[in-house]
């Protein structure tokens, strides 16, 4: 199975988030799809999502506090 066919199956869950690559992190950026807002970052419902494979992920208007670790991005939901 080409790579194409699980984008995102290194996306790993955790109890108050999950975490990613930094390189998916970086797409995310780019495409618009969070954008930073004060000291966390927020969903952005009018940018598109790269196909992520694990539903629910990113709801709309989802805060996100961010660290970096190790060429991971951890990313914990707010609020």
């Amino acid at each position: 199975m080409a790579y194409e066919d699980r984008p995102f199956e290194d996306v790993i869950v955790t109890p108050d988030g999950f975490s990613l690559p930094d390189l998916k992190w970086r797409e995310l950026l780019f495409v618009g799809a969070l954008r930073a807002d004060g000291d966390s970052f927020v969903r952005d419902p009018s940018r598109p999502l790269p196909p992520f494979r694990a539903d629910g992920l990113f709801p709309d208007g989802q805060r996100f506090a961010i660290r970096r670790d190790r060429g991971r991005v951890h990313l914990q939901r707010l609020g």
